[in-house]
């Protein structure tokens, strides 16, 4: 299967969709996860800027995982 890049929409799309299959309110999500429901709005609609490490909290009591896989070629890599 080929590895592809989520946007940050499609994040939030699992979040949610993954949320829901839990039977969990965005309240009690942003509980189990250490953050703060504005976080959980935030995430479920795609924001961009939404910080990575309380993403991974989120990932995490949801019993998601997030794999990266570095380029096979780390001088092909972009630059910033």
């Amino acid at each position: 299967m080929a590895r592809r890049n989520l946007t940050t929409a499609e994040i939030g799309d699992i979040v949610r969709t993954t949320r829901k299959a839990a039977g969990l309110r965005q309240d009690e999500l942003a509980g189990a996860a250490g953050v703060g429901l504005r976080f959980i709005v935030d995430l479920e609609a795609g924001k961009a800027t939404a910080q990575i490490g309380k993403t991974l909290q989120v990932l995490s009591a949801l019993g998601c995982s997030l794999d990266i896989t570095p380029p096979s070629d780390p001088k092909g890599a972009r630059k910033a």
